[in-house]
């Protein structure tokens, strides 16, 4: 049996007229989300796998998005830029709104835990180089003396 398309209905010998869903109402395809977002398709099945972003399948197997997931792709970009872990990530995630993103107050306590974290890590840092500094000069001026 043959199915004509006729606008946006589907004409059907057996099931008489039944609404086409729309690209919207099925979801963005991932290659649509990736040229949207800049991001990767790789990279984007990795934040389906972390548990960062959701799709659904098609009958074909085909992934598909909704139509807030470039929204969702900014933030975790954004959050990812801030130096935080997937794992951290996902746990924020549904704290966070809006294309800004507007971060509810919720968050504050991981922010400032990574933050604090980050200036530990920056000190320690920090002190290796500053080591590692007088290791040269004693070197450069271990060679000079001995020239």
């Amino acid at each position: 049996m043959t199915s004509v398309q006729t606008g946006t209905l589907d004409r059907t010998p057996e099931s008489g007229v039944s609404p086409v869903k729309t690209s919207a109402e099925r979801g963005m395809k991932i290659g649509e989300l990736a040229r949207e977002t800049g991001v990767s398709v790789r990279l984007l099945r990795y934040y389906e796998e972390q548990g960062l972003l959701t799709s659904h399948r098609s009958a074909s197997g085909h992934r598909h998005y909704t139509a807030e997931a470039p929204t969702v792709v900014g933030h975790i970009r954004v959050l990812l830029a801030a130096g935080l872990p997937t794992r951290t990530i996902r746990d924020i995630l549904p704290c966070i709104e809006g294309p800004g993103p507007d971060i509810h107050p919720c968050v504050q306590n991981y922010l400032r835990t990574h933050l604090e974290d980050i200036e530990t890590q920056i000190t320690t840092l920090q002190r290796s180089r500053t080591s590692l500094t007088d290791l040269l000069t004693a070197t450069e001026n271990f060679r000079t003396s001995s020239s």
